[in-house]
This record gives structure tokens, sequence and C-alpha cells, in this order.
């Protein structure tokens, strides 16, 4: 059990049976009376993001989650599989863990799984993917000295915008933070 003074962005705890982490933190001590901690969470079951307001002195219960270098393998039609790079063995993880962050997710990326007991709960992806881009528009000749960028479409369906120089074909590096393109690899 830790105390909700402890709490921090990143932290897990169980509330009952939900299996929530923390994505946000903010404290508040009134002029008298104790002092009120509001965090917003994330269901790591269910992807529901909400609110949830404590009085200091409230006590959680915290959640130890292993990491494990995993690598993903393929989509099933109803799974992302993974395979443990370790002991080689596999692990199916539920589309909704990974929401729009799916679209990082390349064949043999390595990544670590956070897992609670046999339950994949989390992922940490790397910083950048490299992904091919498969849909270009032409670039139009004109006025770049403001930076001009254009759409294209990825190998995993994720859209960005890159310089006009990015043309089909090319491998492009991805901030997998912010979804923005980073180079031309």
């Amino acid at each position: 059990m830790i105390d909700v003074n402890q709490l921090r962005s990143g932290i897990t705890f169980l509330d009952g049976d939900d299996l929530l982490k923390v994505t946000d933190y903010s404290h508040s001590k009134p002029g008298r009376g104790k002092a009120t901690i509001r965090v917003t969470v994330r269901n790591v079951r269910t992807g529901a993001n909400f609110q949830k307001t404590f009085t200091s002195g409230d006590r959680v219960e915290d959640v130890r989650l292993e990491k494990h270098s995993f690598q993903y393998l393929y989509d099933d039609g109803q799974f992302f599989v993974f395979m443990n790079t370790g002991d080689y063995s596999q692990k199916q993880v539920r589309y909704e863990t990974f929401g729009d962050d799916k679209y990082y997710l390349k064949d043999n990326l390595d990544l670590e799984l956070l897992l609670y007991g046999q339950e994949v709960v989390d992922y940490n992806l790397p910083p950048n993917v490299d992904l091919e881009v498969t849909e270009a528009e032409n670039a139009v000749a004109g006025d770049t000295a403001t930076g001009a960028t254009k759409q294209v479409v990825l190998e995993t369906g994720l859209r960005t915008k890159t310089p006009l120089f990015v043309n089909t074909g090319d491998v492009i590096r991805v901030s997998t933070t912010t979804g923005e393109y980073v180079t031309r690899v």
C-alpha cells in the first residue's frame, strides 16, 4: 500500500478490481482541511480514461509490473502476436491495449511489454520507428521558404506530414511519441 501523495505519472495501482495507470497528477491544499489529490487515470484493461479524487492520507495498493523484451510478429485478425526474445514464448495482446499506437507496429519491431502476472497490461515503444512511404502526393514547385509539407501514408497506415522531397518508396523515421517525421533513412 502506498500513500496517494506518492502517486505520479506512470505509476500503476489497483482500485478494487481495476488496474489503473496515472497519466496526470495534481495536488491542491485549501486554506483549511486536508489536501486534495486529483489524478487522471487510464484503466489499462479497458482503455477508459477518467479522473479520481483522493484526500491526503488515503492509501492505494501499488502494483509492480514486470518488463520483458518482446518482438512484434504479426496481427492475426483479433490480436497482436509478440514473441518473448528470452524464452521464445508468444503472447497475444488485445487491440485495445495499443489504441492508435498500432500504427507503429512493424514486423520484427523490438519493444518492451509490461506484465501483471501473465497479463500484458502496457508497453514501451522505441522512441522512433523506420517506416516505408506507400503513398505520397507529388511535390508542387513554389514557395518553399516557409518549410512546405505534404501528407504521406506509411506502410502501417499511419498518416504524417513530411517535407516535399519525400517520395513513395522512401523509408522515413517517425517519432512514436508525436507521430511526426524525424528524418529520411
